[in-house]
């Protein structure tokens, strides 16, 4: 099997993304680098089953919260600059501070 670059980049996402997965699911806080694997596995994944630019991007805000991750890794993801596979091609989307303030309690945020 012969990967271009792009390919390759990609897995190395996804595994990097499924290891974070893997170690939130366990109640731990996620580094930088696995804090940034989850947003872009799920941006590509958003990108691929078909979704709009726009929605890519909200995807990419609301992976995760400041309760997911270290203190300090929200600062260190100023901005996520991402190259996904749309549709008409590849696009370069740009999501600056992706991960949001986790919702205080008794807060109405996610309520509809």
């Amino acid at each position: 099997m012969h990967l271009t670059p792009t390919e390759m980049d990609r897995l190395i996402i996804f595994t990097a993304a499924e290891l974070a997965r893997r170690r939130r699911a366990k109640g731990w806080k996620l580094t930088h680098p696995e804090a940034l694997a989850i947003i872009c596995d799920e941006m590509h994944e958003a990108a691929r089953g078909g979704a709009a630019y726009e929605a890519v991007v909200e995807v990419g805000r609301r992976a995760l919260t400041t309760n997911d991750v270290m203190d300090g890794v929200p600062e260190l993801i100023g901005t996520v600059k991402i190259e996904c596979l749309f549709g008409d091609g590849m696009r370069v989307l740009h999501v600056e501070q992706p991960i949001r303030a986790a919702a205080k309690a008794g807060s109405r945020e996610g309520a509809g």
